[in-house]
C-alpha cells in the first residue's frame, strides 16, 4: 500500500504537500532502516511516515486508525514512531508561541514558560546528578502538557486530542507527564479543587537512554 492510498484511508488525501512529504520520509526510511530488523511491516512504516510529516506540517491526523492500518499496538507504535523520527533526524517541536495563536491563548504565553522553567529546575533536583544529563525536556510533550494544564488553571477551554496529536505522543504518556507536572509544581499547574497525585516517582519514559 503506497502513501497516497494510506493518505485517502485516513481522509488525508487531499493534502498533496502532505503526501508528497510523507513520500520523501517514507524514501529516505527505506535507506535508513530495515523493517525486519525493526520488527515492523511496510505498511507500518508508511503509515509512521505519513504522520511524522503531518506532525511536522502540523496537519491533523486520526491516530487511532493510523495505529490499527500499522497493526501494531499503540505502545509499539509509540515506539516505532519514535525510532523512526530520530533515526530520521526529524524530530518535531512545539513553540508556546505557536500554540497560544493556534489556540487562541496567547495570554497564556508567559505562564507556560515560568511553569516550564519551574518544572525543569524542580524535576532535575530530584534526580541524582549521574541522570540528570540524560533527561530530555525538548519532547514537544512537555511544552503541550504545561501549555494544556495552564489553559485548565485559567478556565479556558483546550482541545486536549488535538494537542496530543500535535506532540505526537499517546495519551497515557500525556497522563503520565501531566501527573508528573503537577506533583511538582502545583503552585503553577493545579487546580485548586484538585489534590496533588502521590504516584510521581520520577518518571523515566522520557529520558534518553545513557549511552552503554
Amino acid at each position: 500500500m503506497d502513501i497516497s492510498s494510506i493518505a485517502a484511508k485516513l481522509g488525508l488525501s487531499d493534502s498533496k504537500l502532505l503526501i508528497r512529504k510523507a513520500s520523501e520520509l517514507r524514501r529516505l526510511s527505506d535507506l535508513q532502516f530495515d523493517s525486519s530488523v525493526m520488527g515492523v511491516g511496510e505498511v507500518c512504516k508508511a503509515v509512521i511516515c505519513l504522520d511524522i510529516a503531518a506532525s511536522r506540517l502540523q496537519v491533523l491526523i486520526d491516530r487511532q486508525s493510523a495505529i490499527k492500518m500499522s497493526g501494531l499496538s499503540e505502545k509499539a507504535y509509540i515506539r516505532s514512531y519514535n525510532v523512526m523520527q530520530n533515526g530520521l533526524g526529524v524530530k518535531t517541536s512545539l513553540d508556546v508561541r505557536e500554540l497560544g495563536i493556534q489556540f487562541g491563548c496567547v495570554r497564556l504565553i508567559p505562564f507556560v514558560q515560568k511553569g516550564l522553567s519551574f518544572y525543569k529546575d524542580r524535576f532535575l533536583a530530584e534526580l541524582p546528578a549521574s541522570r540528570r544529563a540524560n533527561t530530555d525536556f525538548n519532547r514537544p510533550v512537555f511544552t503541550a502538557v504545561a501549555f494544556y494544564l495552564c489553559a485548565k488553571k485559567h478556565k479556558l477551554k483546550i482541545d486536549k486530542l488535538k494537542l496530543i496529536e500535535l506532540c505526537g505522543t499517546s495519551e497515557s504518556e500525556f497522563s503520565s507527564v501531566s501527573a508528573s507536572m503537577k506533583d511538582l509544581c502545583f503552585d503553577v499547574f493545579g487546580v485548586s479543587n484538585e489534590k496533588k497525585d502521590p504516584r510521581f516517582v520520577g518518571c523515566t519514559t522520557w529520558q534518553k537512554e545513557a549511552p552503554e
